[in-house]
């Protein structure tokens, strides 16, 4: 009998799966071929662990090479796999942009669904895998092709942004997608007075305040932001007096109103490499602060985070898993690639215009 992994294999079976074609084993060898990437992520990945992560490391290193694929990661995934595997890193505005580049003939997504779909719109003659396809996102969930159509209905003179974490069949019905570093550039540019801006409520909510536009919102959320509020930030503010506290605009705007700075992903990085503060909080999802903390020296990186639990359905033994088979691939519609496509190039074409 053949043995499968799926998504729900437990990690310690999916290991011993694989381990029947791959030398999973520590050795001084693989200690030393992979002690460049340890020393980066030392500080957020435990000496004892480093022996489960290691060899699995150098295994999809080697793979994807042989595979000729590229392994796109956002930042929230975890620090083995950002330090480790991935060659391009970034947000979703990123991702996208570079998922135009790429010269391999196959994309590993590190992400959620929605990742994965946007660089099978950009790339339709390339394959494209995520390595667990239920990691989704509150968001991309939140709505559907004919609460568009409503929405369209309603206020059929208006445009309709969408935010990239969405499903292809929402962004065909879309003018222009944005994210959450290009929101405030793409309502801007969009013609018209009044926009639709879907479906994360709080994006809109903090752009709307920013801009002389009316925009109408979507009852969406992103579950890792939507759950921080004011009181928290005057916890954290009691807590660590000294520290600078940053967030995403997808928390809502009493927390946006709250703290020393909100930005996209993108944006808080850089904001946090630029100032370097003493000490930070960054009121987003966990694994971003400890990639960025990886990266940053001279700065003291304060926990107040909460945990995306569909990016962390992405780990190292489905990684593998997804190179070694081909799977789990990703495909779109014929009939949506044309238009899904175009709002996201509608995007990324304003973006450089911004830039």
């Amino acid at each position: 009998m053949v043995q499968l992994i799926n998504a729900v294999t437990p990690i310690a079976d999916a290991r011993a799966i694989l381990a029947d074609t791959y030398d999973l084993t520590f050795t001084k060898a693989v200690e030393k071929e992979t002690a460049p990437i340890f020393n980066q992520v030392k500080s957020k990945i435990a000496e004892v662990e480093w022996p489960f992560f290691a060899p699995l490391i150098l295994q999809i290193n080697r793979l994807k090479k042989e595979k000729d694929a590229v392994i796109l990661a956002h930042n929230y995934q975890t620090p083995q796999i950002y330090h480790g595997i991935a060659d391009v890193v970034g947000d979703s505005l990123q991702l996208a942009i570079e998922a135009t580049k790429v010269s391999q003939s196959t994309i590993v997504q590190c992400g959620v669904h929605f990742m994965a779909e946007t660089s099978k719109l950009l790339n339709p003659e390339k394959t494209v895998l995520i390595p667990d396809s239920r990691a989704g996102c509150s968001l991309a969930s939140s709505i559907t092709a004919e609460d568009v159509l409503a929405m369209r209905a309603q206020y059929p003179s208006a445009p309709v942004v969408t935010y990239v974490n969405t499903s292809a069949a929402v962004k065909a019905l879309t003018d222009v997608c944005c994210t959450s570093s290009n929101a405030l550039d793409i309502v801007n540019g969009v013609e018209g007075d009044t926009v639709i801006m879907i479906p994360d409520q709080y994006l809109a909510q903090n752009t709307a305040k920013k801009t002389k536009k009316k925009i109408i919102t979507w009852a969406g959320a992103c579950e890792v932001h939507e759950t921080f509020t004011a009181a928290d930030i005057a916890e954290l503010r009691a807590a660590y007096p000294n520290a600078k506290i940053i967030a995403h605009p997808e928390c809502p705007p009493d927390v946006i109103d709250a703290v020393d700075y909100a930005g996209s992903t993108a944006g808080m990085i850089n904001w946090v490499k630029t100032e370097k503060p003493p000490k930070v909080v960054m009121v987003t999802e966990c694994s971003m602060s400890d990639n960025v903390a990886s990266e940053t020296t001279g700065v003291e990186f304060l926990r107040g985070c909460n945990i995306c639990p569909h990016m962390k359905r992405i780990n190292l033994e489905n990684v593998l898993w997804s190179l070694h088979t081909g799977t789990e691939e990703v495909t779109v519609p014929e009939e949506i690639i044309a238009p899904a496509r175009a709002s996201v190039e509608r995007m990324i074409e304003m973006s450089r215009k911004g830039d």
